[in-house]
């Protein structure tokens, strides 16, 4: 790997390794306990150690431990006699190995001015001798020159040894070094070269860690196995020569394994884990007895562990399982899977399970028993693994006989793999194969000719490839009986799903709402019959046009059906609960909204289902902001564009990158406004220009952004040249009231007032036609409260904006209530004093401080300064004025404690003496430095000194951290 040898992840370790050559060579001798889990890097560290000490001019003596069966005293003879030792020292004087003489040998041989190390690898293998003579040599004070070191594996090291170990350490005679797994940043810095998308090595690092433990040996296994950590352990056939030639540590250890044993740990690896010791045995066809005391060595080996009292076994690491299956001779593997699926036939389990054994019978050439298992198999993963499920289906198919003359059955399994494919993320391939099926001779039977065009216009959908999607459904829609038939047949119903996600996307929900509400009528006609996933579109369709009045009493009565569900309704729960989530977000059930993208998100998971996956992140970032959780906005933004990258949608990658600007704006000092608007800026850019929903958002979000920003007549040249006109008519509807706000505070600001009153009038009348819902009717307050002002009647400019104010605050949205506010101040200043309009301002303030929104600290900060010292404080359409006093930026951002450390720290005062002045601890000044230094936005000392007494302070020359 990449950088192993400078060990990253282990400063810790490195720097008390150099403290005990440090110790050495200052003449005190000592005795370092390295203790890890196989995998773990303690030979890298011995090489280090043994470095490090030949650089400072010690001798370095070095031996590795045989096992139990070795001579006496066998790993310190090792060392003593074979080690890289001066000319001018003699051998030692061996006897018949009395612990005593042997003991008086280590001290002469060890007798080195410079000092020796005596470095003991895989001690937990020593001999009994070896054993006891290290249990004395702990009892005594080590030799003044010299550092014995330790390297053992806890698990397998002798009980009585451990004991010693450990008495030893509570009396400060043996030093400890316990290597931890590998933290993500470490695994990230043994990558190779990074990913085009920054985050996606992040990404891939993580869960790298998670399926290696952050343990390095399997770490690098695992990259020796494939570069998809989520295809790991299921599938490494094709990668079993570079898996096994990286292994080769492993099967030194399985080598050693008895025959007998090794044949409990290869049925234990056909069974997978968990394994029990009656189905070991039954498949190793050994008597329990047997099987128990191979097991009992295998654990005693560290191979096998126990995961608890229930019985059931695994492997060290899943990845020692799948060296040992690989291994297998083919014929003992085939029939050691004939049994085990003869085993979980005869106790009924789910064909999931079963499958895995079906699995390899037919890549042994056994299809007739196998074929049907991995079909059901397939149907039962396909929502939690669908790459799985893809995967058992191909075999399936490339297995069935050549002559079969059943062309529903072929065709229906390759459908099936067809989604399969979809839902993993593998859309050219399930492209591919579509367009197969479509090709199919003498053409396809009713109804597989509609579930194959349903299929491939989903997957155009998802490939960005909408005239493609569209034609293709078209050839169908456009030929349905009107009205529908009813019941609605399962594959009309799912062209219509299709056909309707496909529109939402565009943004041409209106289209399709007709159709989606009597396909929703006519899949509910039957009895029992399904309708949901087409009454969420239809209430979706009636939401996105803004018909609130009729999406709402049937967005509760959806949200009802599908929290009656399990997640795995039919295996479009993704689509449905990303469909759901935005409606009721559209209508401002919130509270909903998050609880169903987020159950969305849990189903779209591990790997799986990316393209819908993308959808619930975007919306959880949304409400996530609108929240104030700014921090978890921004991840989930970044996520959604991390996934985006990797399935080739620009769209979501835009749309992600303007999410995330938008939390940024807030959450950023304004002095990173400039690297702000570039995200938003190239959010915009990456979306396809035109009517689709994915540059409808963004246009909105660059808007806000450039207005907050500080550069109205962008924010207006945006909103009228990306959206169709003043009438806005290419963006959403359920939106207009907010984004005709907009238009008007951007035109307030740029003095064209014609166009302001148009707007805040064409907001309060989109308000109107959604029936006042309460987010929306209080920007429209807001564009109202700024016409009010700017035309002279600030009694009423007040009354709006705290109208306005107080619904965002019951709405527990607290960014956009204090943003309300600040904006307010000044009128509310005039309308009802200075004292009222301060104690609304420090309300506002207080909710920008708890949810980290620097941007409206700043800004209010600035306002209350004015406000303070009897300035006007600016007005509701720009109530930031340039000039900033930091005592007032103290007050707005800064806990009262808070204050005080900060003056200080500017001042010079290092943490210590800050904590004698206040009373502290220097820990708790450290932490509110910290807390500081986030909410001003800066990152040392120094930095703060500049910030609070300007660029020439002395204080601000020398950085104390």
């Amino acid at each position: 790997m990449a950088g192993q040898s400078v060990l990253p992840g282990r400063d810790e370790e490195r720097a008390a390794l150099a403290r005990a050559v440090d110790g050495l060579c200052a003449g005190n001798g000592a005795v370092l306990d390295l203790a890890a889990d196989p995998g773990l890097g303690k030979t890298s560290l011995l090489h280090l150690l043994a470095r490090t000490a030949a650089e400072r001019g010690a001798t370095v003596l070095r031996a590795r431990a045989d096992g139990p069966a070795a001579k006496p005293y066998q790993v310190f003879r090792d060392a003593l006699e074979n080690g890289d030792h001066r000319p001018d020292t003699a051998a030692p004087p061996w006897d018949t190995g009395d612990d005593r003489d042997l003991l008086r040998a280590l001290r002469d041989r060890c007798a080195d001015p410079a000092g020796t190390v005596l470095l003991l690898d895989d001690f937990h293998h020593c001999d009994p001798a070896s054993a006891r003579l290290t249990e004395r040599l702990l009892g005594d004070p080590p030799p003044d020159r010299l550092l014995l070191v330790l390297a053992h594996r806890p698990r397998q090291t002798p009980p009585a040894l451990l004991a010693a170990l450990d008495a030893a350490k509570q009396t400060g005679a043996v030093l400890r070094v316990e290597p931890a797994p590998l933290t993500t940043a470490a695994v990230a810095a043994l990558l190779p070269a990074a990913a085009l998308f920054p985050d996606a090595d992040e990404h891939r690092a993580e869960r790298l860690r998670a399926a290696s433990g952050g343990n390095p040996r399997i770490l690098h296994l695992l990259l020796a196995a494939g570069p998809d950590p989520d295809r790991w352990p299921e599938r490494t056939d094709a990668a079993a020569g570079p898996l096994l030639r990286a292994a080769a540590p492993l099967l030194a250890e399985l080598d050693t394994l008895p025959a007998a044993v090794a044949d409990v740990l290869a049925a234990a690896a056909v069974l997978g884990e968990p394994f029990r010791l009656g189905d070991v045995a039954r498949v190793a066809g050994e008597r329990t007895d047997r099987t128990a005391d191979a097991l009992a060595e295998l654990a005693r080996a560290d191979l096998v562990r126990s995961l608890g009292p229930g019985g059931d076994l695994a492997f060290r690491h899943p990845v020692l399982g799948r060296l040992v299956h690989h291994r297998l001779n083919p014929g003992l593997r085939l029939n050691a899977h004939r049994r085990a699926l003869a085993l979980l036939e005869a106790r009924g389990a789910p064909a999931a399970a079963r499958a895995r054994h079906a699995e390899q019978l037919l890549l042994g050439g056994a299809p007739a028993e196998a074929l049907p298992v991995l079909v059901e198999g397939a149907a039962e993963v396909v929502v939690r693994s669908p790459a799985t499920a893809a995967r058992w289906l191909r075999a399936a198919l490339e297995s069935a006989p050549a002559d079969t003359h059943d062309t529903r059955t072929r065709v229906g399994l390759a459908l099936d793999r067809c989604r399969a494919l979809t839902a993993a993320g593998r859309l050219e391939q399930a492209r591919a194969l579509g367009h197969e099926i479509l090709r199919t001779p003498g053409g396809l039977p009713e109804p597989l000719d509609v579930q194959a065009l349903a299929v491939c216009v989903g997957v155009e959908r998802l490939l960005g490839r909408y005239a493609e999607a569209d034609a293709m459904a078209r050839t169908v829609v456009d030929r349905l009986p009107r009205p529908l038939p009813a019941p609605l047949p399962a594959a009309t119903a799912d062209l219509v799903l299709d056909y309707g996600l496909l529109h939402a996307v565009r943004g041409t929900a209106a289209e399709v709402r007709a159709l989606a509400h009597e396909g929703a009528a006519a899949a509910s006609a039957a009895p029992g019959g399904d309708g949901t996933a087409l009454r969420v579109l239809a209430a979706f369709c009636d939401s996105y046009a803004g018909d609130f009045a009729l999406a709402e009493p049937e967005i509760e009565r959806c949200g009802r059906l599908v929290d009656a569900r399990p997640d795995t309704v039919a295996d479009r729960a993704p689509d449905v609960l990303a469909l759901l989530g935005c409606a009721e977000l559209y209508v401002e059930r919130f509270t909903d909204a998050h609880r169903h993208l987020s159950r969305g998100l849990a189903t779209a998971s591990g790997g799986a289902h990316k393209h819908s996956a993308v959808n619930h992140l975007l919306g959880l970032s949304i409400l996530d902001q609108w929240a104030g959780r700014l921090d978890r906005a921004q991840r989930h933004a970044r996520e959604a564009e991390r996934l985006g990258t990797e399935i080739g949608a620009p769209d979501v990658v835009g749309l992600a990158m303007a999410m995330r600007a938008s939390a940024l704006l807030w959450a950023a000092p304004r002095r990173r406004t400039a690297e702000v608007l570039a995200l938003a800026e190239q959010g915009l850019r990456h979306t396809v220009p035109g009517t689709g929903w994915w540059a409808g958002s963004a246009v909105g979000l660059l808007a806000q952004a450039r207005l907050v920003g500080g550069d109205p007549a962008a924010c207006l040249r945006t909103l009228l040249e990306e959206s169709g006109g003043e009438d806005l008519h290419l963006l959403q509807p359920a939106a207009h009231p907010s984004l005709f706000a907009l238009m008007t505070t951007a035109a307030l600001l740029c003095g064209d007032l014609d166009t302001a009153r148009r707007g805040a009038r064409a907001a309060d009348a989109a308000a109107e036609r959604l029936g006042r819902p309460s987010f929306q009717q209080s920007q429209a307050d807001r564009a109202a409260a700024a016409m009010a002002f700017v035309e002279g009647d600030p009694a009423r400019a007040a009354e709006l904006a705290l109208r306005a104010a107080r619904t965002l605050r019951g709405l527990r949205m607290p960014v956009q209530y204090a943003w309300t506010v600040i904006a307010a101040a000044p009128v509310l200043a005039q309308a009802h004093g200075n004292a009222a309009a301060l104690g609304e301002l420090d309300e506002a303030l207080d909710a920008a401080r708890g949810c980290g929104a620097l941007r409206l600290c700043e800004d209010g900060a600035r306002v209350r300064a004015a406000l303070t010292t009897g300035g006007p404080g600016g007005s509701p359409v720009d109530p930031v004025p340039d000039p900033s006093e930091p005592a007032a930026l103290l007050s707005a951002l800064l806990s009262a404690r808070e204050r005080e450390v900060a003056e200080l720290a500017a001042d010079g005062l290092p943490s210590r003496r800050i904590a004698e002045r206040l009373v502290l601890s220097p820990r708790t000044v450290d932490t509110h430095l910290g807390s500081i230094y986030r909410k001003l936005g800066v990152s040392s000392r120094s930095a703060l000194a500049r910030l609070l007494h300007g660029p020439g302070d002395p204080a601000g020359r020398d950085p104390i951290r």
